[in-house]
């Protein structure tokens, strides 16, 4: 199995606790967050988010990653510990031991895998180190795997205290592939305040024109691009003064630029780019579709929902527990006409529009607030720390 590439860096210990000039007292307990990366993606923001949103005088939080890459590094106080290419060779038994060492020099208590590589690293490395509470993430439904990724996964599973999945969907298929049904945690993302503000659009309005958009990044096939751009051509038989924007970046941008020429789309569709204003961007929008082959809890579908936007998605994963009971409209995967029907749909019906968007922003206000799940994280971790009967340790030098 093969690691994501990076530069032989050695561990960069620092005091984390200076992220949020919280106490470093050392009768809080330890808590160590590790993931893969700090890219544009919707696990490295929900890191981001709940890392800066922990309570710094109820834990020590410390961070760590693979690879120290990505626009989100800035301003987070990270220890490296890279794989050198490959979860089994030198590098990475190395790094695991890193880890090990770190977590035991900061007195962690709870150590917290964020994402598929970091299970793979942290939890062994977390055991061995003797943490009390072994936490790992399933935040994708798993089905984008190799057999031998899922394998080695699963089995990380079974020596934690909990894993936190961020969908019913991505928990049962873990339940299905064997971990006990108890191991489990489902806590939805949460986002911001700034998401459900009103904000002066990044893209104006004009006058008679509708606008659809697509927001994700262009590094896999399974968010479906391609399906985007072809049910827009669609939509555009129908439709008059209609046009179509994708907001992200990645490898697969070139391919569908020119794909969008070929279906002749022309002026119709604009390619933005990566975007750090996604509100004024959902605020630019009548209409967000999401045509992906698998999603366990889409935050571009959360964020749509906040800002009032109503979302044409396919139903998989855990979109149907996000757009179930009239909140947004679900397709079958990978149908074209389909999708294009009910974004035709939409842009015809005034009316579906507002009570969709409005039954959605209300139902994000009551579940995918950044502080509901802070405290769902917080009070897991109490909780497992209770049942491991963990007790402060006063004569811990906070400067060991």
């Amino acid at each position: 199995m093969t690691a994501p590439a990076s530069e032989e860096l050695t561990a960069d210990v620092r005091n984390e606790n200076s992220l949020a000039g919280g106490s470093a007292s050392p009768s809080l307990p330890g808590l160590f967050l590790m993931i893969d990366s700090l890219q544009t993606g919707g696990s490295e923001r929900q890191f981001v988010a709940l890392t800066r949103s922990l309570d710094r005088n109820q834990f020590r939080v410390s961070l760590g990653c693979i690879q120290p890459i990505g626009p989100l590094v800035q301003g987070l106080e990270l220890a490296h510990f890279p794989l050198g290419g490959s979860l089994y060779g030198i590098r990475s038994l190395r790094s695991r031991i890193d880890i090990s060492r770190h977590m035991r020099r900061n007195h962690a208590s709870i150590a917290h895998a964020f994402d598929f590589y970091s299970n793979l690293t942290l939890i062994p490395a977390a055991k061995l180190a003797g943490i009390p509470v072994v936490i790992g993430s399933q935040r994708q439904l798993g089905d984008l795997l190799t057999n031998s990724q899922s394998r080695a996964q699963t089995m990380m599973f079974r020596w934690c205290d909990a894993v936190v999945c961020n969908s019913h969907a991505a928990a049962s298929r873990l339940i299905d592939d064997g971990l006990p049904k108890n191991k489990t945690r489902v806590i939805w993302n949460g986002i911001g305040p700034e998401v459900f503000a009103s904000i002066v659009p990044a893209l104006p309005k004009r006058p008679g024109w509708r606008r659809v958009g697509m927001i994700a990044r262009m590094n896999s096939r399974a968010k479906n691009h391609s399906l985007f751009l072809r049910a827009a051509a669609r939509v555009l038989t129908l439709v008059a003064n209609v046009e179509f924007v994708l907001v992200g970046d990645g490898p697969l941008r070139l391919e569908l630029e020119r794909e969008a020429a070929s279906l002749g789309l022309g002026e119709r569709v604009k390619f933005l780019g990566d975007r750090r204003d996604i509100p004024a961007m959902l605020g630019s929008l009548d209409i967000t579709a999401l045509p992906s082959d698998s999603e366990s809890l889409s935050n571009a579908i959360i964020e749509s929902m906040a800002a009032g936007v109503p979302v044409v998605a396919t139903n998989v994963g855990g979109n149907s527990e996000l757009l179930a009971h009239d909140r947004g409209t679900l397709v079958a995967p990978r149908d074209e006409a389909g999708l294009a029907a009910a974004i035709i749909r939409l842009l015809q019906d005034n009316a579906m529009q507002e009570r969709m968007g409005h039954a959605s922003r209300v139902f994000a206000e009551e579940n995918f607030t950044l502080d509901k799940m802070r405290r769902s994280h917080e009070q897991l971790y109490m909780e497992l720390l209770a049942r491991k009967g963990w007790k402060p340790q006063l004569s811990q030098s906070s400067s060991a």
